[in-house]
């Protein structure tokens, strides 16, 4: 059935008529990235392959890699647009690309567009919200993230950007200029055996301890991965704002933020677009299945599809081991002023009276994670506390000092949906009123006053 991509009056950036040839991602700079071939030592297969885009030692690019990195602005004035959705589970990414004749100025002048969503899970159309320069592409070429309609106009189930919109409508939630600042977590895979990158096959490294923020070979895996994927979203204009290895190995960091009400949820979507469909392309040794250069460390087998295995999964590794999450750092008008602790502090009551509305929409398999354990607190109890990693609601030392400051929601899994987190987080501290008695039961619960 067919379905609706439409735009919309988010903007991020501006198409320049006669802006300069940009194209950030060519074969020089990605040299990092891609290993030497080693003429010595094929491991052959019977496989069938598609075309190989290697570089050879003496540096030659293909004809292959000159079209990927072909610049198009000296020669016309059109360009491509990527048009970016959720897909039906809610947590898949989906896109496709469309020729754009003219310069734009406004979302709003984007054409819609049908797409088929009897293969995406989904029913019909998508409205285009936000864009942003495309770092594989350059020149004026464009990503897009959209929201998905009916052709009578109706968001379809898992359109939560929709909703999220109509909350930061609001103009109580307007007035108080909710900030977010998100912690996307992810782990990084083995393609074919889908065990975590630097992991020896069916065994487990050394305990965690060394990993985070750790630099060496035998504790960083996957560094050049999160360095393109940084670059990659600075130069398409989303707010990302640093990155660091995480304490399991082969598991990484990136944050985002701050950033003001609907353009958290935009930015983590396309940030999560980046990493996944796109930013492996240019680190990989292509390959279909079992062929592989004996020279490539093992921790780095990429292929051309979606490169090492992107993870999101709260729990990827049983055990004594961290799970992923996506801590949400949130902070409101009045918490930011003189005096806003008490503010924190009512945010923090309003939260925990509505504890099992948010862990319901938090993300899938997050009760694997959130166990008291490594870092968490326990999904069936709400809790809070000053510098403290395990409880549900963290405050920081320095908020309290300064009387004033944000929150940290560590509850959200790695798979959350941003647009329901950041919304929901309004929702409940801004909107949402609870009775006097209800207040009440839950400050003496939480020895807070408030």
């Amino acid at each position: 059935m067919a379905q609706i991509l439409a735009p919309s009056s988010q903007w991020q950036m501006r198409i320049a008529k006669n802006s300069a040839p940009a194209c950030p991602m060519t074969a020089k700079m990605w040299s990092s990235l891609v290993l030497k071939q080693n003429k010595k030592g094929i491991a052959k297969s019977s496989a069938k392959f598609r075309v190989f885009a290697l570089k050879s030692e003496n540096s030659t690019i293909n004809r292959m890699e000159d079209l990927l990195n072909l610049d198009l602005t000296p020669y016309t004035d059109k360009f491509i647009a990527e048009y970016i959705w959720i897909g039906g589970s809610g947590i898949d990414l989906r896109s496709k690309s469309r020729t754009i004749s003219k310069p734009i100025e406004h979302p709003s002048e984007l054409p819609k567009w049908n797409y088929d969503g009897s293969s995406t899970g989904q029913a019909p159309g998508e409205d285009s919200e936000a864009i942003f320069k495309d770092p594989f592409r350059g020149g004026n070429n464009i990503l897009v993230m959209c929201d998905t309609y009916t052709p009578q106009g109706e968001p379809i189930p898992t359109n939560k950007r929709h909703r999220a919109a109509e909350i930061f409508s609001n103009k109580k939630v307007i007035d108080e200029v909710p900030w977010f600042g998100i912690e996307q977590e992810y782990t990084l895979l083995q393609t074919n055996v889908k065990w975590p990158l630097g992991w020896p096959v069916g065994g487990y490294p050394g305990p965690q301890g060394p990993y985070y923020c750790g630099a060496g070979a035998d504790k960083s895996f996957g560094r050049d991965i999160s360095d393109a994927h940084y670059k990659a979203c600075l130069y398409a204009g989303i707010n990302i704002s640093g990155t660091n290895g995480e304490v399991m190995p082969g598991q990484w960091e990136y944050q985002v933020g701050p950033s003001v009400g609907i353009d958290a949820g935009d930015h983590i979507w396309i940030s999560r677009y980046i990493l996944e469909f796109r930013a492996a392309l240019y680190v990989s040794i292509i390959y279909e299945t079992g062929m592989f250069w004996n020279s490539l460390n093992q921790r780095l087998r990429i292929t051309e599809q979606a490169g090492v295995v992107l993870s999101l999964d709260p729990k990827p590794i049983e055990g004594d081991w961290n799970g992923a999450g996506c801590h949400t750092n949130y902070s409101t008008k009045t918490m930011r002023e003189e005096g806003g602790f008490e503010a924190i502090k009512k945010a923090i009551l309003n939260l925990s009276l509505r504890h099992k509305d948010h862990i319901s929409a938090y993300g899938e398999g997050n009760e694997r994670r959130l166990t008291g354990k490594h870092e968490t607190a326990s999904i069936d109890t709400f809790s809070w506390g000053v510098a403290n990693r395990g409880c549900s609601i963290r405050v920081g030392r320095e908020t309290e000092k300064q009387g004033k400051g944000y929150l940290e929601d560590r509850r959200p899994a790695s798979n959350m949906d941003p647009y329901i987190v950041t919304s929901l987080l309004a929702e409940t501290t801004i909107l949402y009123e609870p009775t006097l008695e209800a207040e009440a039961l839950a400050a003496q619960k939480l020895s807070m006053n408030v």
